[in-house]
């Protein structure tokens, strides 16, 4: 249902019909992230992102801004710890100027001084709002006790301190110590044909430089479980729990997020929100996530409620990882978990955008992309054996690190 082209310089392009819409999405995805910075360039793949919008060799931020935007187009962007996508979606007659864009912006930045200074104020007051926001911030400052010690643990925003000192030439080194242009992917899902939408792309990405680097990325494995209290400024109490986890080249992956899903997915049939909030109105949300890097994962379970119900709360979570981990699944539970998962991910799949992305990632991490039948058959493969194995290793109590937020 896809075609990939692989140029000379190793960029790859990844290309998806879809006839039945008006829109073509498209956009860089690079296999560069926060994890892929030092100490002292912490926060520097994020304000990259910042600004690819604020300049390049033939074009100044207004023309940016406007380009697509004038067209009812959009133009986004987005930093996680191993990647970075440059993207946008357009009505299929204007994908060639979009195209065009990402482009310029990917590879001809010019990171303008004075752009530099307008925008590390930018981010300043963003992380001002990141630290107002009690519920975004323990999900960061959880992973920098999970992660201790190394970039994954390090805030992607960075911090006041090396924010205020980069300078142009940091850019530049950046760029040219960690792009590699086999590990560059522009993805394309929509109503074009493959050939119209290598017309407009193949000739500039061709005249890239083929460049490898020298950098690999530090692997973790020295993970001590961990629990810290911070008194903080709030009306409610917040709790996060959780632990390093399989890979994204782990077998047992797909089984995690089915497992995951059980406990704390986005339904409100998860087992904690039935739990928490539907019998008790202890929690207004609580969820469990499961993140894959490549040569890691996360496991955590965030939720907030008062004070006076926060032990109540945790007794129950762990009430619910402890059933998890010593009652096998009934044919009928496991039979609907899978066929619940698997719903989702075929919803999700309608998210042409949001599907663009996965393509161009999938393509990096695994140089493959599976069909989503053939996720469903590992899916339905799975037995209660298998996830009663893994609830028993991931959600072992011993093996959980605490992150609590209490009020002042």
């Amino acid at each position: 249902m896809y075609q990939i082209k692989e140029l000379a310089n190793g960029i790859r392009i990844v290309h998806q019909e879809v006839t039945h819409t008006r829109l073509v999405h498209c956009g860089f995805v690079l296999n560069i992230g926060s994890r892929d910075e030092t100490k002292e360039q912490e926060g520097l793949a994020h304000f990259w992102e910042h600004m690819a919008f604020k300049g390049t060799k033939k074009r100044k931020t207004f023309h940016i801004i406007n380009r697509l935007e004038s067209l009812g187009g959009e133009l986004n962007a987005y930093t996680t710890k191993e990647k970075i996508c440059f993207y946008a979606s357009v009505l299929k007659e204007h994908y060639s100027k979009a195209a065009d864009l990402l482009f310029d912006i990917t590879f001809n930045s010019t990171f303008p001084t004075k752009e530099i200074e307008k925008e590390r104020q930018v981010i300043l007051e963003e992380m001002s709002m990141y630290r107002d926001s009690p519920d975004d911030s323990i999900q960061d400052e959880l992973d920098a006790l999970v992660f201790e010690n190394h970039s994954l643990g390090r805030n992607i925003l960075g911090t006041e301190e090396t924010v205020s000192k980069f300078s142009q030439q940091d850019f530049f080194d950046f760029i040219s110590t960690r792009l590699d242009t086999s590990q560059v992917v522009f993805s394309i899902v929509g109503n074009i044909s493959f050939s119209k939408a290598l017309k407009a792309i193949e000739g500039p990405l061709s005249e890239i430089q083929p460049k490898r680097t020298l950098y690999a990325r530090s692997a973790f494995h020295t993970y001590v479980p961990q629990v810290k209290t911070i008194n903080r400024d709030i009306t409610q109490s917040l709790c996060a729990l959780g632990r390093p986890a399989y890979s994204q080249h782990d077998p047992n992956r797909y089984k995690l997020f089915l497992l995951n899903n059980i406990l704390g997915g986005p339904s409100m049939n998860s087992r904690l929100n039935l739990a928490l909030r539907e019998k008790y109105g202890y929690v207004y949300s609580i969820e469990s996530s499961y993140q894959p890097f490549s040569d890691t994962g996360f496991f955590g379970i965030f939720f907030g409620t008062e004070e006076k119900t926060l032990k109540k709360s945790t007794q129950i979570v762990h009430r619910e990882l402890h059933k998890l981990r010593t009652k096998k699944l009934g044919t009928m539970q496991l039979h609907m978990a899978k066929e619940q998962a698997i719903g989702q991910m075929a919803m999700a799949e309608e998210n042409y955008a949001a599907l663009m992305l996965v393509f161009g990632k999938s393509l990096i991490d695994h140089g493959k992309i599976d069909p989503l039948e053939r996720i469903f058959e590992q899916i339905r493969s799975t037995t209660a054996e298998e996830v009663l194995a893994i609830a028993e290793e991931i959600f072992n109590p011993e093996q959980l690190s605490y992150l609590t937020y209490l009020p002042n």
